[in-house]
């Protein structure tokens, strides 16, 4: 017995390392698989101009919105029921899409207007679920202004900043990320009911983009609308108002984007280079 037990703890330290070696071997496998799965993902954005890292398809990004809207809408208490919001909100989003280069993009964009007269936001789910609250609704004086909004956050979706984060979140996630969307498929209900797709709905849902994302969306939405008729001004005209109103109740919409402060600058610059000798005349107000 003594000769056994002995045999025994000289062997248990070995197979100690031995395991612990696995588990870091294991470990910068799937370090190294997720890295080279992030660095292959590089895709080039017409839109922006710029190489993004990327890696669910377009069919990927517009079906985890609509999967998303559900979730999204029922934290603010649904969709407004008055038919007149949802009418000038949709009139000014397809008249944005019809007149610009987001017509091409391929995104099926859907505006809507939020239930909730208390909270201040704007936001778009990937794919195109473009949404506005009743009381941002009701902060705005005109349709240019209402497209200045919509503009900004259709550009959150032209430029897949949401497909972005769930990129980068892959890599922090490791092999576990980069496995659930690898056999994600729109078409196959089963793989969308799984706890991991769920979970992403989840993140995207409560999902804030960064600062570097809301100043290229105010900058390249400043095109947009400019294509679509709008004058750009009306952007800055949006920016002055959530300003002016900040002083009330604390705003939602500064939570997820820049403060009106330290936008209404670049977009003024946005405007100028656009139009060096001015915005022309006779754009939508």
């Amino acid at each position: 017995m003594y000769g056994n037990n002995s045999s025994r703890s000289r062997l248990y330290p070995q197979q100690q390392r031995s395991g612990g070696c696995l588990r870091i071997g294991i470990a910068l496998a799937v370090a190294a698989f997720a890295i080279i799965s992030f660095l292959g993902s590089k895709v080039y954005n017409p839109v922006t101009g710029q190489d993004q890292y990327i890696s669910i398809t377009q069919e990927q990004e517009i079906a985890l919105g609509i999967q998303a809207a559900p979730e999204m809408e029922a934290q603010f208490g649904g969709l407004e029921p008055d038919e007149d919001y949802q009418t000038i909100v949709q009139y000014v989003g397809n008249n944005i899409i019809k007149n610009s280069e987001a017509a091409q993009s391929g995104y099926p964009f859907e505006f809507h207007v939020l239930a909730d007269q208390q909270t201040v936001n704007a936001f778009a789910l990937p794919g195109g679920q473009v949404y506005i609250t009743r009381a941002l609704v009701d902060k705005l004086e005109t349709e240019g202004q209402v497209s200045g909004v919509l503009s900004h956050e259709i550009m959150h979706v032209l430029a897949r900043h949401s497909a972005e984060q769930i990129a980068q979140s892959q890599l922090a996630e490791g092999l576990t990320g980069a496995l659930v969307l690898a056999t994600y498929d729109p078409n196959d209900p089963s793989s969308m009911r799984t706890a991991q797709v769920a979970l992403l709905i989840s993140q995207l849902v409560q999902m804030k983009f960064g600062r570097d994302d809301e100043i290229a969306a105010d900058t390249f939405g400043v095109d947009l609308m400019s294509q679509a008729g709008y004058d750009p001004n009306q952007m800055v005209s949006v920016m002055k108002i959530l300003e002016a109103s900040s002083t009330g109740a604390p705003i939602e919409f500064f939570s997820t984007h820049p403060s009106p402060e330290n936008r209404i600058g670049r977009i003024a610059a946005a405007i100028t280079e656009k139009y060096p000798n001015g915005v022309p005349s006779g754009m939508i107000q």
